[in-house]
């Protein structure tokens, strides 16, 4: 137990972000120690001095081509009239390229232009200009040239220059220690078992290839409990041997936020706090000399805090300047709030349709990892604005290369786990397409084909009146949009289940007597009207269901809420319950189709894809899932447009 009874820090700091920065780089004294290294292993290393070329390259005359060495006064009068004959070891030598091409020799002739009479006697009919075809010394490399100055990051190109010239050891920065230690009771090693409410920790590997990407030497301390004593004595040890120390967690003002109180009494605290979101708890101090920097928990606000305040340090440690991502204009497809008095870094999917990029948010939440995974680009609204409107115009910052952007097919839509395969398959047909899924339902698919914001939407419409799928719907809301409907697969839906049923759950009447907590999908879904037609039909309000108001936006999220609770239902697809471990009972057989526009249909990406869809082998992996039937050869159905004929 320990002795320090700390008072929970509920008080935050909003400090402007770069104010945080250039106060702690204000407060950071680099040690820039140098080392000597082999040329062979300094790539992606920063050079601590200039460094000048030991030898010349080549160091000799040297032969440029096949053929033969002269003294080029000796051929002036060639001509094709009258011609001169030269004796071998008296008037020419035999030289290949590279050869040597000693004194008294001061030039080369191409052995295309060469008769051989006899073994000893050649016959030329064109004059040699003195040097040509001659590399003089010195001519790539001269010996004590600066080769590169100070701060230069090695490539492999310069590695071969450092050989050529016999520069073989050269003197570098020494890396930057950055020690990161991560807290945590409820954290567990990734190959260990777990159990509730244990996470497995994974942020100080990220941490770890972050450092390593930017130029430092990381150091991963072993996980330490939330306990001050223990954290105190791994701080202590980390700053006597680092040049810089992350702490990931215990940033905030939970009762366990140990870490500010420790810095303060171990050093100085300059900042806690800071005005973004996500990533406001931040904290930055120094501790002996050693700047330590504590990040957030939640991994997406962890990275971001590390990219802007541990990134910065090592690169002043390695006199570097900050990388510079490349931007993009890009046209909003929905509205983003953002926070007045708060930088807000917004992840964004990026498309391109109909010659303009097209950019949408992801989950904003600082827990979601696979928003940055999955993100294209960062749009960064600053602290003065309250965010865009939905078809304004924005720059973003670009995390993936515009190229793989350009070539990749937005889908937007409703979700299914076939997406991603026939994501997985395109590449194989077009190497750098993918496809880029927002997961925002189907009604919220038409708008973006109707808005020209997407290439495919994914939907599954069911009219209450005609009871057919998705046509109407088409109808209604794409008035004069050519557009192709392409029926893809048909799929059951069905109710998810906790494994066994405990609640005896078997049709929409038993929700309500049985206090069933429902996990709903999002307005504007299919399966929520599905949902909301079956409740309809019995006459059952949804004030009456427990969870009603509370939104998914997948089938697999859905089935994961079922299958962490034994008193939860949900409604989807048979794949999700397979991919769960839930019972599943049969509710309808719907038809999941894609709507495109017709230019995209026609396009050559387009039929890239009907083609893989068709394929025997994306057939196979569909069928492997189980709950689906893929249609056979459909025939498209044109809205407003005639088929192309060829």
């Amino acid at each position: 137990m320990s002795k320090h009874n700390y008072k929970r820090k509920v008080y935050l700091q909003d400090k402007p972000r770069l104010e945080a920065k250039q106060q702690m780089l204000a407060h950071y004294e680099a040690k820039r120690e140098i080392e000597w290294l082999d040329s062979a292993s300094t790539l992606g290393r920063v050079l601590a001095e200039p460094v000048f070329a030991k030898g010349s390259m080549p160091h000799y005359h040297a032969s440029a081509m096949d053929g033969i060495a002269v003294f080029a006064e000796d051929t002036f009068s060639a001509h094709e009239q009258s011609p001169i004959r030269l004796k071998r070891n008296k008037d020419f030598i035999y030289v290949d390229t590279g050869n040597e091409v000693p004194p008294p020799f001061d030039a080369v002739i191409m052995i295309e232009y060469v008769e051989e009479i006899d073994e000893d006697t050649i016959e030329i009919i064109d004059p040699a200009v003195p040097w040509q075809h001659i590399r003089p010394i010195g001519e790539d490399i001269v010996q004590e040239e600066m080769l590169f100055p100070q701060g230069h990051v090695v490539r492999p190109v310069d590695i071969g220059a450092l050989l050529a010239s016999r520069t073989v050891m050269v003197p570098v920065i020494k890396k930057p220690v950055v020690t990161v230690i991560p807290t945590g009771n409820e954290l567990v090693a990734p190959d260990g078992s777990i159990s509730t409410g244990q996470l497995v920790e994974f942020n100080g590997t990220v941490f770890t290839n972050y450092i390593h990407e930017w130029g430092g030497e990381p150091r991963l301390h072993p996980i330490v409990k939330d306990e001050p004593e223990r954290i105190r004595a791994a701080i202590l040890e980390a700053v006597t041997h680092s040049d810089m120390v992350v702490i990931n967690a215990g940033s905030s003002a939970g009762s366990k936020d140990y870490t500010v109180h420790i810095m303060e009494e171990l050093g100085e605290v300059f900042t806690h706090g800071v005005a973004t979101r996500p990533g406001k708890p931040v904290i930055i101090g120094k501790i002996k000399e050693t700047i330590v920097v504590g990040v957030p928990g939640y991994p997406v606000s962890a990275y971001l805090a590390l990219e802007w305040f541990v990134r910065p340090l090592i690169c002043e440690a390695l006199q570097v300047s900050e990388p510079v991502r490349p931007k993009l204009k890009v046209k909003l497809g929905r509205r983003i709030v953002g926070t007045m008095g708060a930088e807000d870094f917004i992840r964004m999917n990026i498309g391109f349709v109909n010659g303009e990029y097209i950019a949408n948010p992801l989950p904003r939440a600082a827990g979601v990892t696979m928003s940055l995974v999955r993100a294209d680009g960062m749009l960064i609204i600053p602290p003065t604005s309250l965010g865009y409107e939905q078809g304004e115009y924005a720059e973003v910052e670009l995390l993936k290369p515009l190229e793989q952007i350009k070539e990749s097919i937005v889908f937007i839509g409703s979700h299914d786990l076939t997406i991603d395969l026939l994501s997985s398959q395109m590449k194989k047909v077009r190497r750098n397409t993918s496809i880029m899924s927002s997961h925002v339902g189907s009604l919220a698919g038409i708008m973006a084909i109707k808005k020209g914001e997407a290439h495919v939407a994914g939907i599954h419409l069911l009219d209450p009146e005609t009871m057919e799928y998705n046509q109407s719907y088409i109808k209604r809301f794409l008035v004069d949009k050519e557009v192709v409907l392409y029926p893809f697969l048909k799929r059951k839906q069905g109710w998810l289940l906790p494994k066994g049923n405990p609640l005896d759950i078997n049709s929409i009447k038993d929700i309500v007597p049985q206090q069933a907590q429902f996990v709903n999908r999002q307005k504007g879904a299919g399966t929520r009207i599905l949902f909301d037609m079956l409740l309809k039909e019995e006459a059952i309000s949804t004030e009456e269901i427990i969870g009603y108001g509370r939104e998914m936006f997948s089938h697999l999220s859905v089935a994961a809420e079922v299958k962490g609770n034994h008193r939860a239902v949900g409604l989807g697809i048979y794949p999700a319950a397979k991919a769960m471990d839930l019972d599943f009972i049969p509710v309808a057989d719907e038809h999941y189709d894609l709507l495109m526009t017709k230019a995209f249909f026609d396009s050559q990406q387009g039929k890239d894809l009907i083609h893989v869809i068709q394929s025997k082998e994306f057939l196979e992996k569909v069928e492997g899932i189980g709950g689906y039937s893929l249609e056979k050869n459909p025939e498209p159905i044109y809205f407003n447009a005639l088929p192309n004929k060829f």
